[in-house]
């Protein structure tokens, strides 16, 4: 029985606020980070995702799932009203605990040891995971983009063979569908085991862990450049196909009722993981306490605008039924005549979507390193490259695990257990606020969450209703996100358990021998 009271006594320890400031304030990690490349870092998360891959599914609908048709609008409100709720309390805690780590290190100061790794084990749905989903649309707009060229390079180039561009799972559904034997399309080893390999994907991924390991402020000058690009593409999108919009394109405004908006809100979420990430620079940035609540919110309020005007003019220029899932921006063009502009945006969508790469992984790094810092990981794991300052090994490491997961992995699972992590991290996030009010109500709080408690409460609603309505319909995704909530329950029992208490275990050691040599 006392076994059972010190395991539950450890699991609810917490690492108080004095001690996580304090923490960061040794970081080895350079702080070269201002509001504009905060708000970059933003941008580059958000607009990508949303505007070149998701917005076409959550028009159209997908397998498990209808679509919301030219009610998007109504869908990006409600999910942007549901993340200004998880934005605010992200404001006020990261401007309060200016610490890497997001999510994870705030609910460790708040709920404790257990709940902290549950939720640094959720962020890697959000992160990792859901770059697999932008590394496959990255290789499918690199595709559209060297088919542009087909005058110019050889054809063996243009259209180099499906099994180096798709996934195995990809391939066998695509011969399926046609009546295609898989072995005339790819090749087997052994006879036995497909090969398929999405050859353009790996080779990003790969380019991007090195510029990360190169510097933080390195990585946010090329997401600087990337961004800039694809603004402008997408604001010439806008001013273009604004003179073709029909406006009885947009009736049935609601083809699939309240069932489609919800639907379409859910998947369009996808695109809001921007904002957290840049509250995992928190200590390369160099005045958190005010850049950070700037950043978060600005991000979120231009990139929700962006958002509606592109689903206005998108849904107006195309029948709802003729709108393309996997280039619906590009495609708009070629449907209007416009061709040439059509290329220009395949450009705007690899510049957008390698900034979004980047950006998820410089997500998972951060947090991984924050892990491994309170032992929850090896401690090898959190090395500082001697020249760059950067955590190399970690960003080796999640690189990896996106190009392996890659290459099993269902893209549109992927994406929808993405969605699952970042609604779980909102929520926490807001109990993570109502929590610190009445532990800590006199701490100094550079950002405050406006009529608090209601809006982290509101927060917590609407975020969870969009996520418990989900699973009615996302089935597979729906038993997916519990079974990696037990993995990681079993890893934390295995290892981080164990480490965290050797760790206390040697501090409580080295504190007797610091108090024997006093006593001397």
């Amino acid at each position: 029985m006392n076994n059972l009271k010190s395991i539950i006594a450890n699991c609810l320890s917490k690492r108080s606020t004095d001690e996580l400031i304090a923490t960061s304030k040794k970081s080895e990690l350079k702080k070269t980070l201002n509001v504009f490349d905060l708000i970059v870092i933003g941008i580059g998360a958000v607009v990508g995702t949303g505007i070149f891959t998701i917005i076409g599914t959550a028009i159209q609908g997908g397998p498990e799932g209808v679509g919301a048709g030219p009610a998007i609008i109504i869908s990006m409100v409600m999910a942007a009203i549901a993340c200004v709720f998880s934005a605010l309390c992200y404001s006020e805690i990261a401007a309060m605990i200016p610490v890497a780590g997001s999510a994870y290190t705030y609910t460790y100061a708040t709920m404790g040891e257990f709940m902290a790794w549950m939720v640094g084990w959720i962020l890697m749905l959000e992160y990792a995971i859901g770059n697999i989903t932008v590394a496959s649309a990255w290789t499918g707009y690199f595709v559209q983009f060297l088919k542009g060229f087909k005058h110019i390079l050889p054809a063996f180039v243009v259209n180099f063979p499906m099994w180096l561009r798709n996934d195995y799972r990809f391939m066998l559904s695509y011969c399926d569908k046609f009546g295609l034997d898989p072995h005339s399309q790819m090749p087997y080893l052994f006879d036995k085991i497909p090969v398929a390999v999405n050859l353009p994907a790996i080779a990003i991924v790969l380019l991007l862990t090195l510029l990360l390991i190169k510097g933080v402020k390195e990585s946010t000058r090329v997401a600087s450049i990337m961004v800039g690009v694809n603004m402008f593409m997408i604001l010439s999108f806008i001013l273009v196909g604004a003179f073709y919009v029909k406006p009885e394109n947009w009736t049935p405004f609601a083809p699939n009722g309240f069932e489609g908006v919800f639907m379409g809100a859910f998947l369009i979420f996808f695109a809001y993981i921007g904002f957290d990430a840049i509250s995992t620079t928190a200590e390369e940035t160099e005045n958190p306490q005010r850049d950070l609540p700037i950043a978060i919110l600005g991000t979120l309020i231009i990139c929700t605008i962006l958002y509606i005007c592109v689903a206005l003019v998108l849904t107006g220029t195309v029948p709802l039924g003729s709108i393309d899932i996997q280039a619906p921006i590009a495609h708009a063009m070629r449907a209007i005549g416009i061709d040439w502009f059509a290329g220009l945006i395949s450009i705007g969508a690899l510049c957008a979507l390698t900034s979004v790469l980047l950006i998820y992984q410089l997500g998972t790094t951060r947090i991984l390193y924050a892990m491994s810092r309170d032992r929850f990981l090896p401690k090898s794991l959190r090395l500082i490259h001697k020249k760059f300052r950067t955590p190399h090994v970690l960003t080796w490491i999640s690189g990896i695990v996106v190009i392996i997961c890659a290459l099993f992995m269902d893209l549109n699972i992927s994406a929808e257990l993405c969605n699952f992590g970042t609604f779980t991290s909102f929520i926490i996030i807001c109990i993570a606020v109502l929590i610190l009010r009445k532990t800590e109500p006199n701490r100094e709080r550079p950002f405050k969450v406006p009529f608090c408690p209601v809006f982290p409460i509101l927060g917590i609603i609407t975020c969870g209703g969009l996520m418990v309505y989900s699973m009615k319909f996302l089935k597979t995704s729906s038993l997916y996100f519990p079974l990696w909530l037990v993995m990681g329950v079993m890893i934390y029992a295995a290892y981080g358990y164990k480490q965290k208490r050797l760790e206390e275990q040697k501090r409580i050691e080295m504190q007797k021998k610091v108090e024997r040599l006093i006593a001397r």
